[in-house]
């Protein structure tokens, strides 16, 4: 049996304990209409109870409903099937050990170096621009580099902007983050961004920063308003800053392998469930941020009428600040974080940026 190459990246601990589990039930085996599993387990990072849990649990519905009950699809939730490791997700799935994934392109990043294009420093910034990039010539170069990994991507979902929040001061402009103690995603481009922002940028698990919120060892985080809410960011920050200084789209993948071996009617389902599932996600995560595009959508497509239709009004309600940075404020956190921005382009890959260029300005 030929190891793939993404194996490399790991100790030998994670090499035997994916090579026993490929043994056992990988997506190494045959797999035909006679041989489909019991189950299928899918990686989810965050909680049932978010949108990106909704629209992982609305995946598993419709894959089974499209499949006439053939693939049964589990989601494990809060990354219990990685032992919290969120970052060895496409690692797992792409070596059969996990089925598929429903997963951030930050914690894609590691294996494929392409999907830091969305948290570039205030690259994206809007909807528009994001639709642009994952429709256009750059959205097809990263589900390609996706293929190379031995991942098969099904459809882009979102977990939304990245917003800023703490407990210490307003954040209008680069100054007053200066000196604020900020916990970040755990990928190497956000301590990047806060350091050259002059924060003190510190990575830790939630539980832990939740305990240091309450004992005010760490000022702030960095997060977007779906995992705002449901966490009750509120309990512990005054002040949230929407600044959209990163975007964080999900992918719904499936282990290359397993999916190239289902047969076309399978295959052709799951996709337009994925499909749908993910739209219906992204309106939620959308809802009362964009236009108005996403309530209708919500609404009137898929008969959902959202618990709260207006997340920044809930904020506010819950006693928080909400700051917007002005335009000229907005253009000095892009010029702290240009130095960043070239380095980071070098990492993403010139092609993928150059791209990229072209989808925004075929506007």
């Amino acid at each position: 049996m030929k190891i793939p190459a993404i194996w490399q990246q790991g100790g030998r601990a994670v090499f035997a304990i994916l090579f026993l589990t490929l043994l056992l039930d990988g997506c190494g085996r045959p797999t035909g209409s006679d041989r489909l599993k019991r189950e299928y387990r899918m990686q989810v990072t965050v909680g049932p109870t978010t949108s990106w849990g909704l629209g992982a649990q609305r995946f598993a519905q419709l894959a089974r409903e499209r499949t006439g009950g053939r693939i049964v699809v589990k989601p494990y939730f809060r990354s219990q099937l990685l032992k919290g490791a969120q970052l060895k997700s496409a690692q797992m799935v792409a070596a059969g050990a996990i089925d598929l994934a429903f997963e951030s392109t930050i914690n894609i990043s590691p294996v494929v170096p392409q999907m830091n294009l969305f948290v570039l420093p205030f690259f994206v910034s809007n909807y528009g621009n994001l639709d642009r990039l994952e429709e256009g010539e750059a959205g097809r170069m990263l589900f390609a580099a996706l293929r190379q990994k031995g991942l098969e991507p099904l459809a882009w979902g979102e977990n939304g902007f990245r917003q800023l929040t703490n407990n210490r001061r307003p954040v209008r402009n680069p100054e007053d983050l200066r000196g604020l103690r900020i916990r970040v995603v755990g990928s190497p481009i956000f301590i990047d961004i806060f350091h050259a922002l002059g924060a003190d940028p510190v990575n830790m698990n939630w539980g832990d920063a939740v305990t240091a919120f309450q004992q005010g060892t760490v000022d702030g985080q960095e997060n977007p308003v779906g995992i705002l809410v449901p966490v009750q960011i509120y309990q512990y920050h005054r002040f949230a800053t929407f600044w959209n200084y990163a975007c964080d789209p999900l992918v719904l993948y499936w282990c290359k392998k397993e999916w190239d071996a289902f047969p076309q009617d399978i295959r052709t389902a799951l996709r337009s469930a994925a499909l749908d599932a993910a739209a219906f996600e992204k309106a939620l995560v959308r809802v009362g941020l964009d236009d108005g595009e996403a309530l209708k959508v919500l609404t009137k497509t898929f008969r959902y009428h959202p618990l709260i239709p207006d997340p920044r009004n809930f904020l506010a309600q819950h006693g928080m600040e909400i700051i917007i940075p002005a335009p000229a404020d907005a253009e000095r956190f892009r010029a702290a974080t240009r130095p960043v921005m070239h380095k980071w382009i070098r990492v993403t890959g010139e092609d993928v940026y150059a791209a990229a260029l072209r989808d925004l300005a075929a506007q």
